[in-house]
């Protein structure tokens, strides 16, 4: 009985004490002590857990999403990954549920592009939303549409399946980057129309891409069409050839670089410094033997009032310009020509638009248009 009672009295002696130590020691000595962390001027326990360094970040996810232009087998794909790489954007990882398709360089070939697609279609059938679950991105590169354009699908069936698209994008990510093209020209022989039909869309996009845009979630046009000749970059008047190829990713690049290190896109056509920026798209208006008519529509896609601008043109075929219209001509060497505003529309509000006409002589009827901006 005495001993029991011995080993009590020193067992509450004890817990007085431990008491008194931590009472004595302060606040963050009791806080360390109930947290199992030594005291300060403690030596830490021998079997103490050592906390874990936080987990190096994930690559970038970016899914190329389109048709048989980004998918079959969509070698600028193959050329813009290795621009990146060139650049030091390693840390990037092409996402899709399609592998690659050759192009005979090494590349990260997964992708979603699916030929013959039309985005109306993937759209109506909710096909998009399985391959973002399957594949997870952070940064969708969409050219999108040709097939619709060649089916008649109208602009505002396009754009409306755009919207539905990126409603998706967001609904998996809610901080997904949208790069959408302004699509390649088209002019394949069983299509009179499409070439025109692909201006009319491509007019739309900035807008429709600029309404749909937020802080958390960018929606950028990027130009695939200005300076792309189907003569000279396509093989069938609509799929790029290598130098085809060569421009989409040239085009691609500084929009995509320019998200992946944190800042502005970057894309060709996007505001200079003083917020000016315009596009010009190119119409073959009327065509008879030995020449024909161009339409020129110049749009204000900056954030400020122009004051003017110019459109540099590249006529195909040996084409050259002998009258225009609603602008100031300036011929240039072999096919080139510029034409700058006239005094009664140069000046465009921001959204505002306006057209030139010429007339050009024998060639093909297509053209290669850019747009240079002065700020008001």
């Amino acid at each position: 009985m005495t001993r029991h009672r011995t080993r009590l009295l020193r067992g509450a002696l004890a817990s007085l004490s431990l008491l008194a130590g931590l009472l004595g020691a302060g606040p963050s000595a009791a806080a360390a002590a109930a947290d199992g962390a030594p005291a300060q001027g403690a030596p830490a326990a021998r079997n103490a857990p050592v906390p874990l360094a936080a987990p190096a970040a994930g690559p970038v996810r970016i899914m190329p999403l389109g048709d048989s232009i980004t998918g079959s087998p969509g070698c600028w794909r193959a050329l813009l990954w290795n621009r990146l790489q060139a650049a030091g954007h390693t840390n990037v990882d092409f996402v899709g549920t399609l592998g690659p398709q050759g192009c005979g360089q090494p590349h990260d070939g997964d992708n979603e592009g699916h030929g013959g697609a039309l985005v109306t279609t993937v759209a109506e059938r909710n096909q998009l939303p399985a391959w973002l679950s399957a594949t997870r991105p952070d940064i969708v590169v969409m050219h999108f549409g040709t097939n619709d354009v060649w089916s008649n699908r109208s602009p505002d069936a396009i754009l409306a399946a755009y919207s539905t698209l990126v409603d998706q994008m967001r609904a998996s990510n809610p901080r997904m980057k949208v790069l959408v093209a302004q699509i390649i020209p088209m002019d394949p022989e069983t299509c009179g129309e499409c070439a025109r039909r692909v201006v009319a869309l491509n007019e739309r996009i900035p807008q429709w891409a600029r309404a749909e845009s937020t802080a958390e979630s960018p929606v950028v046009a990027v130009d695939q069409w200005t300076g792309f000749s189907t003569a000279e970059d396509t093989y069938d008047g609509v799929h790029p050839d290598a130098s085809g190829d060569e421009k989409i990713a040239a085009r691609w690049f500084p929009a995509l670089a320019g998200l992946l290190s944190g800042g502005g896109t970057g894309e060709p056509g996007g505001p200079g410094e003083d917020g000016a920026a315009c596009t010009a798209s190119f119409r073959a208006a009327s065509v008879w033997q030995g020449g024909y008519q161009g339409e020129v529509t110049v749009r204000n896609t900056g954030g400020v009032p122009l004051a003017g601008w110019s459109v540099g043109i590249t006529l195909d075929g040996g084409a050259r310009i002998t009258q225009a219209w609603n602008g100031t001509l300036e011929a240039g060497a072999g096919g080139t020509a510029t034409v700058r505003n006239a005094a009664w529309n140069g000046a465009l509000a921001a959204g505002a638009s306006t057209s030139f006409g010429f007339v050009a002589t024998a060639g093909s009827a297509s053209a290669t248009v850019d747009c240079t901006a002065t700020a008001g």
